[in-house]
């Protein structure tokens, strides 16, 4: 079973608790989709089962119970207090990767008042959203980000992830672009750039109440260096054994 606490198998475990061991039985429980899955539940339920887990068992559930319980209260409180704010909450969600909770939690460290940020970059700078600049001697030291807060940090890193396994649009491409420069280890690297601009899209939004209108999947591609484009695919081709002759195509 892929959720232990479904439906099937949260039956079964309290049929274990109340004393049943027959494994027939207890592999009649299942429902719907596990039911093809019948005889291999029958195997998995031989074994020992004995009073002390069914006490052990019970205390688990129990305290699951309770935090769900704990968990339904809280989302009961942040609806009611984000309440004011659905119009900027909406704003929000419009982004690639930004769920509700993303947006909530958005909305819960920086406000929507964007006044208070003179422009996105100094949100990103309050956030620890963009690289650190420490330079001494004429020597840069360290590019890592500032600590800023952390609980932004990673709303916003998570829905980058979630981001980058689009298909299409600016910030999957964004995510695939980054990739490529940093090349297979800078993937943090990449899901924090795309966290950063999240941030800066999220200060847009609330700035000038509006909702996401995506730039596209080939904004790269049509707003790079047309020469750096050239120089770069020259180069693949290299790599790939090929000689490589740039003509101008017939007007």
């Amino acid at each position: 079973m892929s959720d232990i606490l479904g439906l099937s198998a949260r039956q079964m475990l309290e049929a274990l608790i109340v004393g049943v061991r027959d494994v027939a039985a207890l592999a009649e429980l299942a429902h719907t989709r596990m039911r093809p899955k019948i005889p291999q539940l029958r195997q998995a339920l031989e074994g020992r089962f004995a009073a002390h887990h069914a006490l052990m068992l019970r205390m688990h559930l129990d305290h699951i119970d309770q935090l769900s319980a704990n968990i339904e209260r809280l989302d009961m409180e942040v609806d009611r207090v984000i309440c004011p704010f659905s119009d900027q909450l909406q704003q929000l969600i419009t982004i690639p990767g930004v769920g509700r909770r993303t947006a909530e939690v958005i909305i819960a460290e920086i406000g929507v008042d964007m006044r208070r940020f003179a422009t996105a970059a100094h949100l990103a700078s309050w956030a620890g959203m963009c690289p650190g600049n420490h330079e001494s001697g004429g020597k840069r030291r360290s590019g890592r980000a500032r600590k800023g807060n952390a609980a932004l940090r990673a709303a916003l890193c998570e829905a980058a992830w979630a981001s980058s396994h689009s298909r299409s649009g600016y910030l999957p491409a964004q995510y695939r672009h980054l990739l490529r420069t940093f090349g297979k280890k800078g993937q943090t690297r990449a899901i924090f750039a795309v966290g950063h601009s999240i941030l800066v899209i999220a200060w847009h939004l609330l700035a000038n109440n509006s909702t996401y209108q995506d730039l596209g999947g080939d904004h790269f591609v049509l707003h790079n260096d047309t020469e750096a484009r050239k120089r770069y695919l020259v180069r693949q081709l290299e790599a790939l054994g090929q000689k490589v002759t740039i003509e101008p195509a017939a007007a």
